[in-house]
């Protein structure tokens, strides 16, 4: 077995605190990497506090990974000893059903195998996430990193990326429309970079004058104050494509009214609580309210290529290891611009064991 550290929960109210654990040797497809750098994505916030349903502890969050191949089974083709390599927020899938078989992994009908707190196939214990100081993977599940990108900024392309990207590739997005992205956070932020390559026309819906700036910077054409009534009464009616990344509690039928006939809402964000919906929003323009959840592998392989085609990586700030639960508390406060990523190297791992 192979000695690993991390940062973990140990319940929903503690703060995370190191923790030793083993991963398992690699089989013949497997991929082994320290890892660099990790994402914070704020599901691990919602995981470590059981928002979502109780979750299993001790629980290791990151899905978020890219790291560098320290050894590789006997099978593997994709990568060698010394390659980059990123890891997202699946690390296997039943394989055979209709979904998987499309390449529509995270989708399988048997559940995909989740980075953090799912069940390891090969040991049947949880699955432990990026925040750790290595990582065993099957090369299905694992990914290569563009040369040229930042590899720290990359990072959260292997959730806020894609979990984007996926849904204006499947409505398929492009020049000549008009693409509106709810919210700039981590999710918000990527949405407008991608829908900007893309070649839609962009407009940035947000409730802080205090963002309009970064959203032009951003790539955003247009910035909307969402409570200023006039100004979303300009836009009613005009849009083929809604990216709604927000998961708190909001007005969607506000949202829904913003779409021209046959455009899609799309929702990405999870707020906890359910969204009232009302039907005559839908009806009266033959409008959609539809949901998205992350890509395939393969999706995946290709949202990172075209990120390396456009130079398009996510505005980070880099913390180390021993500030997560200070990062935590900012990321429940918005305080961030526009996702924390962690410098594993400050996990001093030669230090911590031995």
């Amino acid at each position: 077995m192979i000695k690993a550290i991390a940062y973990a929960a140990t319940d929903k109210q503690s703060p995370l605190v190191p923790f030793h654990f083993e991963r398992r040797e690699p089989l013949p497809h497997d991929v082994q990497m320290d890892i660099l750098f990790c994402g914070v994505c704020h599901s691990d916030l919602h995981v470590v506090r059981s928002d979502w349903g109780p979750s299993k502890y001790p629980c290791v969050p990151g899905h978020e990974i890219v790291g560098r191949v320290t050894r590789v089974g006997s099978a593997v083709k994709k990568f060698r000893v010394g390659d980059v390599a990123a890891v997202g927020c699946m690390v296997d899938s039943c394989r055979v059903c209709s979904n998987c078989m499309e390449g529509e992994e995270q989708f399988c009908e048997k559940g995909p195998v989740m980075t953090y707190g799912g069940v390891e196939k090969h040991t049947g214990g949880i699955t432990y996430g990026g925040y750790s100081s290595n990582i065993v993977v099957d090369e299905a599940f694992t990914l290569k990193v563009p040369a040229n990108l930042d590899l720290a900024a990359a990072a959260p392309l292997l959730c806020a990326g894609i979990t984007t990207y996926s849904p204006l590739k499947h409505w398929k997005v492009g020049a000549g429309q008009k693409v509106g992205v709810v919210g700039l956070g981590g999710l918000g932020h990527m949405g407008v970079k991608l829908a900007r390559a893309f070649g839609a026309h962009v407009v940035l819906f947000t409730t802080s004058e205090k963002k309009k700036a970064d959203a032009l910077r951003l790539g955003a054409h247009e910035v909307v104050i969402s409570t200023n009534r006039d100004e979303m009464k300009a836009q009613r009616n005009s849009f083929h494509f809604i990216l709604d990344t927000v998961s708190a509690p909001h007005d969607i039928n506000a949202l829904l009214g913003l779409l021209r006939r046959d455009g899609t809402l799309c929702q990405v964000g999870l707020p906890a609580q359910p969204l009232s919906v009302s039907v005559f929003s839908l009806t009266s323009q033959r409008r959609q309210f539809a949901g998205s959840f992350i890509g395939g592998i393969a999706q995946t392989q290709e949202m990172l290529d075209f990120c390396g085609e456009h130079g398009i990586v996510c505005d980070i700030e880099l913390v180390p290891i021993q500030r997560i639960n200070e990062a935590y508390e900012r990321l429940e406060k918005s305080d961030v611009k526009y996702r924390f990523v962690i410098d594993m190297a400050s996990l001093s791992q030669a230090a911590v064991l031995g």
